[in-house]
């Protein structure tokens, strides 16, 4: 498909990560051009995320510096400043404005940015910057943190006036239980769109993709979602037409790479589509598919390939929704096990083996006749989560 044209990549070791991987990225555009946002709703947050709260929307961006390693956040006035004198050096380097700059940190909470090395690894980076898959490929590989690989998306929107592109990286794989998008994630597109226009687009996006994604339900400080459109395709993206395919092709993709969020759940061995429907309205659907979704104890059992499926219904009982237990239906990989409100016989091995064999899970839940319906995509929970998060900074 290729890359939207117009855009430059790279990403360095500069020395945040004491691992010497991959730890500073930059995107910047060749021209000043759109940027919308959609951040983190947890009121503990990250210096970055109050810095392009207040940039976004835009349509003089300029660039992005992305850090993995640490997320300047909790830094106090030291961590504010040093954000600022990340926007500041990118600037300088790519003659702009500091407030042409997004910032973008993830990592270890509570800790200072090492700055010496970061603002020299700003101006390397910098300076390596290119529009090649190869460049692209190192910027989504240095955003990474504990995820087992860049996480990355391509398409194409056909126009009559031609193709719009767009591509996008995310990173994530623990402290996933968005309100917002969750995580890192970049969407880049050549499309030519207003400032407005985009950061509506991204706003509606983000409800169908990222924040319908968890792992354990922990919302990070440091959450962000950052579309750019630089226009260089020269399609105008303006019309109720166009901007409806524009939205269709932006959502699947937000789609497509929050999928691989919690797939690359920290030490998951499926990843979980819950499916709700018969709900009274599309709300109380969605309560009920993050209530199931958060149930540790349903995780548990898609773990251990256990058809389990009271500990299922039983979750949306508690979720706060209207239900009728009279007409709730539960299937597990396409196998009915509960059906209105009762029992059914099924083939407990069978089932269980279907669950073994398969990465993918799909719970399909139906707890009424009304038109409400919502999905929510969520990882199992291994003792390898466990494991992993208990000496995570240790």
């Amino acid at each position: 498909m290729g890359l939207p044209g117009g855009f430059e990549f790279t990403g360095i070791a500069c020395g945040i990560k004491p691992s010497g991987k991959l730890d500073l990225a930059v995107i910047s555009s060749q021209t000043p051009c759109v940027a919308a946002g959609v951040y983190t709703q947890n009121i503990v947050r990250a210096a970055s995320i109050e810095w392009n709260q207040r940039l976004t929307p835009t349509d003089g961006f300029k660039a992005i510096v992305i850090n993995s390693g640490n997320a300047n956040a909790c830094t106090g006035q030291r961590g504010i400043d040093d954000n600022q004198t990340i926007a500041s050096i990118a600037a300088k380097h790519l003659d702009a404005d500091e407030n042409q700059v997004l910032v973008l940190s993830t990592g270890v909470i509570g800790q200072h940015l090492p700055m010496q090395e970061t603002t020299n690894g700003i101006a390397q980076a910098i300076s390596e910057q290119g529009g090649s898959e190869d460049h692209f490929e190192l910027a989504t590989m240095a955003i990474l943190t504990t995820d087992k690989g860049p996480k990355t998306v391509e398409s194409v929107v056909s126009t009559n006036s031609g193709d719009i592109k767009i591509a996008g990286m995310a990173k994530g794989a623990g402290m996933i239980g968005p309100k917002m998008a969750t995580m890192l994630a970049i969407i880049i597109s050549d499309a030519k769109i207003s400032s407005d226009s985009a950061q509506q687009i991204l706003n509606r996006a983000v409800e169908q993709s990222f924040n319908r994604i968890s792992v354990e339900g922990h919302t990070s400080t440091n959450d962000a979602l950052v579309m750019i459109c630089n226009g260089n395709s020269e399609i105008e993206v303006e019309s109720d037409e166009s901007l409806r395919e524009f939205e269709k092709a932006v959502t699947e993709s937000c789609i497509q790479l929050a999928k691989q969020i919690p797939a690359d759940g920290e030490g998951a061995s499926h990843l979980i589509t819950i499916d709700i429907h018969g709900a009274t309205n599309d709300q109380q659907a969605d309560s009920v598919a993050r209530t199931v979704a958060a149930s540790a104890l349903v995780k548990t059992a898609i773990t251990g390939s256990d058809p389990n499926w009271g500990r299922i219904v039983s979750a949306a009982g508690y979720a706060g929704a209207e239900m009728d237990v009279s007409m709730t239906s539960l299937k597990l990989n396409g196998f009915l096990v509960f059906d209105n409100g009762q029992p059914v016989q099924f083939d407990e091995k069978q089932v269980s083996q279907a669950l073994n064999d398969q990465f993918e899970t799909l719970i399909e839940l139906t707890i009424g006749s009304g038109p409400g319906s919502a999905r929510h995509w969520t990882s199992d929970l291994t003792q390898e989560y466990v494991r992993f998060n208990s000496e995570y900074t240790t």
